[in-house]
């Protein structure tokens, strides 16, 4: 395990079994949520002991949480592999995503605090800034991070819990299909997503929300022409 690889603030040899396991599943996860690692990648399992310096039984422990997520496919005698969705699957995703952040929209508008919107601005700032330095990963993960802190707003932690679900299955839907350098979203249109919901305007937020999550899924381009790092790149352990 590299120097990197050890949880901040306290030495590998203090983390508990629990410590590896998010460590090794955020690890992955991330990658993910940054598009470093696309649907279709394999994870061996020898693999993923190697650079992670645990045992199998701790990997395919991760490996089952992933796939319980969506995040990851397990096939019979063929190992894990990123998950790839289907054009069917990507209409009938963001059908629901649509549905769920009109509902979390309006929560989000009545319960957040003037201190809430403050914490929206500076996501805003940070998106901002990702824009302009053209980090792609960065930027696409300050992007999917926006929708989960206004669905935190919301205070009602199980439709939080299925939007959580249903972006990372969206990160991969933009990881497969959305040509690289496009805006998985746009920072203008969360911004006055903001506008509205500072002002109290729920439906109006709701329209734009709507609207927002359309146009996302009408830049997806139903072709796949990713490059093929290496593994180890695609986690972030270079």
């Amino acid at each position: 395990m590299t120097t990197g690889e050890k949880t901040r603030g306290k030495p590998a040899a203090a983390e508990t079994q629990d410590d590896v396991d998010a460590r090794i599943y955020r690890r992955i996860f991330d990658s993910v949520m940054s598009q470093r690692l696309p649907p279709g990648t394999k994870l061996p399992e020898s693999s993923l002991c190697d650079l992670f310096g645990v045992s199998r039984s701790v990997v395919r422990r991760v490996l089952q949480r992933l796939a319980h997520d969506h995040i990851v496919e397990l096939r019979p005698n063929r190992g894990a592999i990123i998950a790839t969705p289907t054009p069917e699957e990507t209409r009938q995703i963001f059908e629901a995503r649509r549905a769920l952040e009109a509902g979390l929209v309006r929560l989000a508008t009545r319960n957040a605090t003037p201190e809430d919107f403050e914490s929206l601005r500076a996501q805003l700032r940070d998106e901002h800034e990702a824009m302009h330095r053209s980090d792609q990963p960065s930027w696409a993960r300050l992007a999917s991070a926006f929708h989960l802190q206004l669905a935190a707003l919301a205070r009602n932690p199980i439709l939080e819990a299925y939007l959580k679900e249903i972006v990372s299955r969206c990160s991969l839907i933009v990881a497969v299909y959305e040509p690289w350098g496009n805006a998985s979203c746009e920072h203008e249109e969360h911004a006055a997503i903001v506008d509205c919901m500072e002002a109290g305007d729920a439906e109006g937020a709701i329209r734009l929300m709507e609207d927002h999550l359309v146009e996302l899924e009408r830049n997806i381009s139903l072709k796949q022409d990713a490059p093929q790092p290496s593994l180890k790149q695609r986690l972030g352990l270079i």
